[in-house]
């Protein structure tokens, strides 16, 4: 197999590096904390802090933890799971506790991007703000807004939510923002990449003008500059892992395939031992690549923006269960997502910039764990995607391969698959072939296997006759 670029994890100036602007405050900040112990935190949640078995704060945690304690504003940047959850959740939870709140009007609000975002922060900050005795409401779309409203008649002191889910909940009375005095946007790039730079704005303007402002990302680009210079208030600015692909225990890998033998290449490295997620770049092909996989016996499962709440629930504990061994999804799953012991993520679709790329990965690797992001290529995509990853700071080992041959299983533990059908699926109608099966269950025309868009039968014949005789030249080694 040829290969090129040895891994190298040499920090470097990039793009990702350019992400984060820090303002000028003009106050410095605190300087950070080598234990908990050194902070002003209750008793009670050191001892949760104990039980949950965290000793020591990561690092953005020790940056941010001073400053966001004493009540000051924080603009904070640190890698997808390297613990911003507690570096906001808990000075929020200390803050809002022993303020108890009016009906439909609470005194702290956290903003992120994603429905499964919104429940990991809710189930991490659960155990403290039991001990502290706060409550907290989770609003998000997909779910009853009638429950919702009627938790927040019932009194939260916190409510964790999605932005077009609240701006419902205001527009129908069912909540206030004017007791805000703590507001949280986790993952603000996320939110103005999606479009809802508005919905968070008019937010803000709702919440306690001269409330504290914690704004946290594992990127902080331009796109929420306005974010910054509109509503924090002489921020103390701190970024832990700066390079965030860069992460020890995080190896990367772009495997280039022929076109022709995507689909058997990305079928036996699902058929692997294992956690693994999946992205591709559209819901459908989601849907058809699981199908696919069910049917080949590999036990998967499809997540999208598509997806009611509690399915997508459902199949996130099913994931974390083991019940289900890979996870296909979109961008959906790319933040807010944490399973233990994930250490393969695949990029069945390159991802659209380096952003996307970060966020996928941040899937494995967490916490100080270790894991493998593995990016199949075409060979006309190869140039794009290298380009990619320098902007985040890497510069992959590159390596042709081919399903069937050991290379790929010594890569990514790859196998043939059952060929079983997983809990009465249909069997796979485009079953992998060693070596050259095409990949037919992306870019297709519904009804219509192997035949891409406004494409004739006759066009698709002579497409799918070109492509088998250019794999049998890469099998024979020309």
């Amino acid at each position: 197999m040829n290969s090129s670029a040895r891994p190298d994890r040499t920090p470097r100036p990039t793009a990702a590096e350019e992400d984060f602007a820090r303002p000028a405050g003009r106050t410095p900040g605190l300087p950070a904390v080598a234990s908990f112990d050194e902070l002003d935190l209750p008793a009670g949640v050191r001892k949760v802090l104990a039980e949950q078995g965290v000793v020591t704060p990561f690092p953005i945690q020790a940056a941010t933890l001073p400053d966001a304690l004493a009540g000051r504003d924080v603009l904070g940047r640190g890698r997808t799971g390297s613990g911003k959850t507690l570096a906001f959740g808990l000075p929020l939870l200390v803050r809002t506790a022993g303020r108890r709140a009016e009906s439909r009007r609470p005194r702290a609000l956290v903003l992120v991007p994603t429905r499964e975002l919104a429940q990991q922060v809710t189930d991490a900050l659960a155990p403290y703000a039991r001990e502290l005795g706060v409550r907290t409401v989770t609003v998000v779309g997909g779910m009853s807004i009638g429950r919702q409203a009627t938790a927040l008649r019932e009194g939260a002191e916190v409510v964790v939510a999605t932005p077009g889910r609240l701006v419902d909940l205001v527009e129908r009375k069912d909540v206030r923002l004017d007791q805000v005095a703590i507001t949280v946007l986790d993952e603000a790039d996320q939110m103005a990449d999606l479009g809802f730079t508005d919905q968070v704005t008019a937010l803000l303007d709702l919440v306690r003008e001269d409330g504290q402002r914690l704004l946290f990302s594992a990127t902080l680009d331009r796109g929420v500059d306005l974010l910054v210079e509109r509503y924090l208030h002489d921020p103390a600015a701190h970024s832990a892992d700066p390079t965030a692909a860069a992460v020890d225990g995080m190896e990367h890998r772009v495997l280039q395939v022929h076109g022709a033998d995507k689909f058997a290449t990305a079928t036996e490295i699902a058929a692997r031992d294992g956690r693994t997620i999946m992205f591709l770049s559209t819901k459908a092909s989601v849907d058809r690549f699981t199908a696919h996989l069910r049917g080949s016996g590999v036990r998967a499962a499809a997540l999208h923006g598509d997806k009611s709440q509690p399915l997508r629930t459902r199949t996130l504990e099913r994931f974390r269960s083991g019940e289900v061994t890979v996870l296909v999804a979109t961008n959906v799953a790319a933040r807010g997502i944490h399973v233990d012991e994930i250490d393969l993520v695949v990029n069945v679709d390159p991802p659209a910039d380096h952003k996307d790329y970060l966020h996928r990965g941040g899937r494995t690797a967490r916490a100080g764990g270790s894991g493998t992001v593995v990016t199949l290529v075409l060979p006309d995509q190869r140039k794009d995607v290298l380009r990619l990853m320098a902007d985040a700071g890497l510069r992959p080992r590159v390596t042709q391969v081919r399903s069937g041959e050991a290379e790929l299983t010594r890569l990514t533990g790859a196998r043939a698959p059952s060929g079983v059908p997983v809990d009465g699926a249909a069997p796979s109608a485009e079953r992998p072939k060693r070596g050259g099966a095409q990949f037919r269950g992306m870019g297709t025309v519904p009804g219509k296997p192997g035949r891409a868009k406004n494409e004739s039968r006759r066009s698709a014949e002579e497409r799918k006759l070109a492509e088998a005789r250019r794999a049998a030249r890469v099998r024979r080694g020309h």
